[in-house]
């Protein structure tokens, strides 16, 4: 076989192979994202018709806020620690309320909140009861992490230490429910990927442990401990995945004015005439 046929062949086999470990990156990748929650807390058979936001009188809609903590898949990474959830709690609050038109007057301890099979509407019907409220903003938190052997060098050195990499995925899942008509106004989800790489052996603070955004980002994060290296992970994974979930929601916002505006100036115009 000539030189010219044998690189010809050698090209075609790495492209060949590099599509392969693509594919097996994207697949590894899906498989770590959060399966999808909600369902379990409040069926989609709810969900409501597009604009149906615009047609309630009451705006700001008089809201209540209940975060859930969700760890019942198999897969699931552990809860994060009380003072964390609620720091998230109060940012999602605040920013909740100046990205669609609700007025959040308080925060909602879940309770007995439980997931069942089809979700269970009934038990945010209760909820709001206890609270006189006729709307109630949830958000449902899930992540999944995976955690596998890497090598650190240190300062950009040869110098190395055997480790550990481990991958933080995320799932915001939001809906605001209308109690009184037994239908979710606005739905929307947000995803977080953060990633932490920490030696197998502590000591070496300057360096490592560290968390950092993903897709790859240079900005690192320094953990405040070694063994909470793992918190301040989900915690950063968990606010990007919230920044993602409010842009979501502004967008969809959006959308339902730019639609009304269609609407009115289209009535506005009233009937051709032939």
């Amino acid at each position: 076989m000539s030189l010219r046929g044998w690189g010809w062949k050698m090209s075609h086999l790495l492209d060949w192979l590099g599509l392969m470990l693509s594919a097996v990156f994207l697949v590894s990748c899906a498989s770590a994202i959060p399966p999808a929650r909600i369902g379990e807390y409040v069926s989609s058979k709810h969900r409501a018709g597009d604009g149906v936001f615009t047609t309630i009188n009451q705006q700001p809609l008089q809201t209540g806020l209940v975060v859930l903590s969700d760890t019942a898949d198999p897969g699931a990474a552990p809860n994060l620690p009380e003072e964390a959830l609620a720091r998230l709690g109060e940012i999602l609050q605040r920013d909740l309320s100046h990205t669609i038109p609700v007025a959040i007057n308080e925060m909602i301890p879940a309770g007995h909140i439980r997931p069942q099979p089809h979700g269970d509407w009934a038990q945010f019907v209760e909820l709001g009861r206890q609270r006189g409220l006729n709307f109630l903003a949830i958000v449902i938190i899930s992540s999944t992490e995976q955690e596998y052997p890497a090598t650190f060098f240190l300062g950009g050195t040869s110098h190395a230490r055997p480790g550990f990499r481990r991958d933080n995925w995320s799932l915001l899942e939001f809906a605001l429910l209308d109690l009184n008509h037994n239908r979710i106004l606005m739905q929307a989800e947000g995803l977080g990927w953060a990633t932490l790489d920490r030696p197998g052996v502590s000591g070496i603070d300057q360096w490592y442990p560290a968390v950092y955004l993903r897709p790859q980002e240079e900005r690192r994060i320094w953990p405040p401990t070694y063994e909470g290296a793992p918190n301040t992970l989900r915690v950063v994974s968990i606010e990007q995945a919230a920044k993602r979930l409010l842009l979501k929601l502004w967008n969809s916002w959006l959308r339902v004015l730019e639609s009304e505006a269609a609407a009115r100036k289209s009535s506005s115009w009233g009937p051709v005439r032939q």
